[in-house]
């Protein structure tokens, strides 16, 4: 495919004050220089995107996401390196940006519009698909700052998606506005994938790109640490969370212990003798930074009925998804849980501990946990299988396998589509008077 983007050995820095100089004395002492220290938001990032293919980049907060986006976009220029567009590029990096709010919606939707580029000409011809897109027939004349944070939202929105871009550059603004708002963005994206547009998206939900995305990039403090389908970068993105907050945890283990040390030796020099309690202190804190890792998924394994002859299940037959672990020490808040997707990434059905209760507590050692489906609802096909164990908040992953396994399932029947859903056909004489009604729901 041809390219629409090339990002080549990128970075960029950005320079950090720690104080201000306020008064000439303060500058003269100084020669006028004030002190800073170099951050580089961007260390050597090299990727392309080609024509036609929705491109997500997923990161934490604060990995480079929007700093990247908006050298792409050209807003900023990178301190090395260089990206080179073909096309024309609308960025939706901040919804509303440049609106003047004692102007009315008429006012500024071409006010915008000349901010990103579009003739006048060319926003008479698009005005009342704008107006339209936004829902605000009724309200274009008054001013916006009488407009509700959702009418701002939608008005913005619509502007930028009318520029007719080659490239869209969208940066979270498909998590903002109510439910509505947010599927009528999705619509708009999948109508640009429709068209052939090439597609730059930024979030930190691994569900939005398995939702948009047919590739994607993971930064982490600014380097590429993923590049590949949407399974590959969530995956990725989800073990370098991982890694952070061990690491995390490890420097916090480090820094407690540093601080119990200087309590021992605190306590010899004033009686000479070391407190029993600091002693104590280390094997706590210990226990606390071996927390996020010492409970690993060691294999993930499906039995169904004949799973000895073959590698397949029969749809609506029982089945088992079986999680071995390996647990350092024993674990009160654990949830252990299943998600299956079809080959698109889209989330079909899981389970785990919050929706199917189950008395779990993980004693130190190997073993097992088993989830049972009673009849496998899924027709033919490979669905990836995602496996995963965490604390009842969501917030500590003890163990994370994104769609690392692959459930192949055959359907016996002459049923087509994704699910089976069992269903009983009869006859019965037309139904009439207040029942029929009722089942209506009048």
């Amino acid at each position: 495919m041809p390219t629409a983007i090339e990002i080549r050995d990128v970075s960029k820095r950005f320079r950090l004050y720690h104080q201000q100089f306020t008064s000439l004395k303060e500058r003269v002492l100084h020669g006028g220089r004030v002190p800073y220290e170099d951050f580089w938001a961007l260390k050597d990032i090299a990727f392309e995107v080609d024509e036609g293919v929705t491109f997500g980049l997923l990161g934490h907060n604060g990995s480079g996401k929007s700093t990247l986006l908006k050298s792409i976009a050209g807003i900023i220029q990178p301190t090395r390196g260089e990206i080179v567009t073909r096309g024309r590029v609308a960025a939706l990096l901040e919804l509303g940006a440049g609106f003047q709010p004692e102007m009315s919606g008429r006012e500024n939707i071409y006010l915008n519009a000349s901010l990103l580029g579009m003739s006048r000409s060319y926003v008479d011809s698009r005005f009342d698909d704008i107006v339209g897109f936004a829902e605000l027939e009724s309200f274009i004349d008054n001013q916006v700052k009488y407009y509700s944070s959702g009418m701002y939202v939608r008005l913005g929105f619509a502007v930028a998606v009318h520029m007719d871009p080659d490239i869209l550059i969208v940066d979270e603004v498909l998590a903002v506005g109510d439910e509505l708002f947010q599927r009528k963005c999705l619509e708009r994206v999948k109508q640009f994938q429709r068209e052939g547009r090439t597609i730059v998206v930024v979030t930190h939900s691994p569900d939005m790109v398995r939702q948009v995305c047919s590739r994607a990039a993971v930064l982490d403090h600014g380097k590429l640490v993923g590049l590949g389908t949407p399974a590959e970068a969530v995956r990725s993105f989800r073990e370098h969370l991982l890694r952070r907050e061990a690491y995390a945890d490890a420097s916090e283990l480090g820094s407690l212990i540093s601080l119990a040390d200087d309590g021992s030796r605190n306590g010899e020099a004033t009686n000479g003798a070391v407190d029993s309690a600091p002693a104590e202190k280390p094997e706590m804190v210990a226990y606390h930074g071996k927390r996020e890792t010492g409970l690993k998924i060691t294999y993930t394994r499906f039995e169904y009925a004949h799973s000895d002859e073959r590698d397949y299940a029969i749809s609506g037959e029982s089945l088992r998804i079986v999680v071995g672990y390996h647990a350092d020490r024993s674990y009160d808040d654990v949830l252990p849980g299943y998600t299956v997707y079809d080959q698109e990434g889209r989330f079909l059905f899981g389970a785990n501990t919050k929706l199917f209760p189950a008395d779990i507590k993980v004693e130190p050692g190997d073993g097992e946990f088993v989830f049972e489906i009673d009849s496998l609802p899924l027709l033919d096909g490979d669905y990836p299988v995602t496996v995963g164990l965490l604390t009842h908040d969501e917030y500590t992953v003890y163990d994370w396998h994104e769609q690392q396994y692959t459930l192949s399932v055959m359907s016996e029947g002459m049923v087509t589509g994704l699910l089976a859903v069992p269903t009983r056909i009869s006859m019965r004489p037309r139904q009439t008077g207040p029942e029929a009604l009722r089942v209506r729901g009048i």
